[in-house]
């Protein structure tokens, strides 16, 4: 699986990286022909005082992508709760899959 992290008006550091990089290799799990992912990591509302953290995570599977886009005042926070939604969604679909096969 291709995963490609990008963060966006900021750096992020190793422990970050390492834990959106675990999180989305757990993918395979949910889903076994996962072709790759995009992972944006943001710092949002770059004009007012208070920086919204933004995570976006976009998965493809063979006939299909799946995206989810979570903020929220941390990195982890934003990421995670976008994962556990993607992991609904993949989820879902592939019971629906399942239904009509």
């Amino acid at each position: 699986m291709n995963v490609q992290i990008q963060t966006v008006h900021f750096d992020a550091d190793s422990k970050l990286i390492e834990h959106v990089n675990a999180k989305i290799d757990k993918l395979k799990t949910f889903h076994d022909k996962i072709i790759g992912a995009d992972v944006y990591l943001k710092l949002d509302n770059m004009s007012h005082q208070v920086r919204d953290k933004v995570a976006e995570i976009k998965v493809y599977v063979p006939g299909h992508s799946y995206f989810v886009k979570h903020q929220s005042k941390n990195f982890e926070e934003s990421f995670n709760t976008a994962f556990d939604s993607l992991v609904s969604q993949v989820k879902r679909q592939k019971e629906r899959h399942m239904v009509h096969s």
